[in-house]
């Protein structure tokens, strides 16, 4: 696993090697930035965002944002073993100040901190949870969301979540067994 892009282009990252653990594909990773950068549809770039990485695993999302121009980056990974691996991946990078580390469930920090808006969300649930809509609720309801923003969900491809009532989808897309979706709060 390795950083695509920007100032750490080429760097190796440190990753777990389980069967519980599906790392952001470097393909699948790659077409996303490509579309932040070049999509008329997303009025959003990653260059000064300030980004809230959810379900972030070892951080491969972040962790690419930040060599490519990112502000600040808030990873949140409940696993503990992961977690770990991520902050050996700041510490390698030398990053960790813009970075945020939260090592908790997703949902118990939404809405803590009401003063920080995001505005790009980048969410990467493991692919059986569905309760991740409740965390976009969550964001929602408590308006941590700057105007201008972007979410972009990592899915199954054949995953039905029902989003229609809470994001505009502005593109969805497949790769192999992924399913990218950008959206909007409506």
């Amino acid at each position: 696993m390795r950083i695509i892009s920007g100032i750490f282009k080429g760097k190796s990252i440190n990753y777990l090697k389980n069967a519980t653990t599906r790392p952001l594909k470097d393909s699948v990773k790659e077409n996303i930035f490509n579309i932040l950068k070049h999509s008329n549809l997303i009025d959003v770039k990653i260059e000064n965002s300030n980004i809230l990485d959810l379900y972030s695993g070892v951080g491969s999302f972040g962790l690419e944002s930040i060599s490519r121009g990112a502000k600040k980056v808030t990873f949140v990974e409940e696993n503990k073993n992961t977690a770990d691996i991520l902050k050996k991946n700041l510490i390698k990078l030398s990053i960790s100040n813009k970075a945020i580390m939260i090592n908790d469930k997703v949902e118990n920090i939404i809405g803590k901190n009401k003063k920080e808006k995001f505005n790009i969300f980048f969410l990467d649930p493991p692919f059986i949870k569905k309760d991740f809509i409740q965390v976009l609720n969550l964001i929602k309801k408590n308006k941590v969301y700057q105007t201008k923003h972007i979410i972009i969900i990592h899915r199954e491809k054949r995953t039905e979540d029902y989003l229609d009532e809470l994001i505009s989808t502005v593109l969805s897309k497949k790769y192999g067994r992924s399913k990218i979706i950008f959206g909007v709060f409506k």
